[in-house]
């Protein structure tokens, strides 16, 4: 009876680690990136096409979570072909020297009921910024969906230059809203 009852303890405690999921693989088809962004006091939206990285997040571990998300930022779409052109131009994403915005993920902290703040850095176009960002976590199936949003100041990353870095016509603040999907396993792209 002694057996089985350490037995029994031993497959308790190992019960919930067996069907806990680490979710690694990115799902860009399932995930988004948008942004929010005043103009001549007007509210204007767009968001990204194109992005990729790596995650790794153990919802019995959470402060080990790690995520690399990479932006290409050509893939902008701000509702109009000449809109997405001039933003990629020299004096705003000037994306030919700069094809890529990056988040690198340096810390998680637990806050309950699946929140999270995860400090990293954001580059873009050759400058980084400390960013602390709020996020949830819910499960889905084998997949885990990270949302959240954050404000980023554009002048801090020389996003709008000549004419473009007052804030009269084009607000300094800019909203992003992230829907991350990874599901468990590895990256079909090879990340």
């Amino acid at each position: 009876m002694k057996r089985l009852a350490i037995a029994l303890a031993f497959g308790a405690a190992l019960a919930p680690g067996a069907n806990a999921l680490e979710y690694t693989a990115l799902r860009p088809e399932a995930s988004a990136i948008t942004f929010a962004y005043q103009q001549m006091g007007v509210g204007l939206e767009g968001r990204f096409t194109r992005f990729d990285g790596q995650i790794s997040f153990d919802p019995t571990q959470p402060e080990a979570a790690s995520a690399r998300i990479e932006v290409e930022l050509a893939s902008i779409d701000t509702g109009s072909p000449e809109g997405n052109e001039e933003v990629a131009g020299k004096a705003w994403f000037d994306t030919p020297s700069f094809p890529r915005a990056r988040f690198v993920s340096q810390g998680v902290k637990a806050l309950g009921d699946s929140r999270y703040e995860v400090s990293g850095t954001l580059a873009i176009k050759g400058r980084e910024q400390a960013v602390v960002v709020p996020a949830t976590v819910s499960t889905q199936g084998d997949s885990a969906v990270f949302e959240g949003r954050f404000t980023i100041k554009r002048g801090d990353f020389a996003v709008g230059e000549g004419a473009w870095s007052a804030f009269d016509i084009v607000a300094n603040e800019v909203h992003v809203t992230f829907r991350i999907t990874a599901g468990s396993g590895t990256n079909p792209q090879g990340e």
